[in-house]
């Protein structure tokens, strides 16, 4: 099953969450934490992982907390994915550089890739000022 983690799922909502309040201040992983009643630790790890991949920058001190390095319109699912994550897998063989005990008489591996390329284009193409639209995004709408 393809699903987000809750490391992702705090990050992309922590994300959104920064950049509807920052303003000219940083905000603290406690207020994070406590508005969507997730654990601090977990968050702030979270965090910590995403300033570290430069998508947001952290400020330590009684005003500390985290403001965005980008706008929303900037920042794609596939940045945040792979900043916690590590690279887009849909199946294990594609994560393990195409190395595989199967390889050879495989029948999935090319429908696999064209999963693969399509999940990864969607998430390299959809920004996180998308995900609180109500519209379907136009890479997603029926053809």
């Amino acid at each position: 099953m393809l699903r987000f983690t809750k490391q992702l799922d705090y990050g992309l909502m922590a994300m959104r969450y920064i950049a509807e309040r920052q303003g000219d201040a940083t905000v603290g992983v406690r207020r994070i934490a406590d508005e969507f009643g997730i654990p601090a630790e977990l968050l702030a790890k979270v965090l910590q992982r995403l300033a570290k991949r430069g998508l947001l920058v952290g400020q330590t001190g009684p005003r500390g907390g985290y403001r965005l390095t980008l706008p929303l319109t900037a920042v794609t699912v596939g940045q945040v994915l792979r900043a916690l994550e590590g690279p887009v897998a849909i199946v294990s063989c594609m994560r393990d550089h195409g190395e595989c005990a199967q390889a050879s008489g495989c029948t999935l591996r090319k429908p696999a890739r064209k999963l693969q390329a399509a999940v990864t284009n969607l998430l390299d193409t959809m920004t996180l000022s998308e995900l609180g639209d109500a519209d379907v995004p136009a890479a997603l709408a029926a053809k």
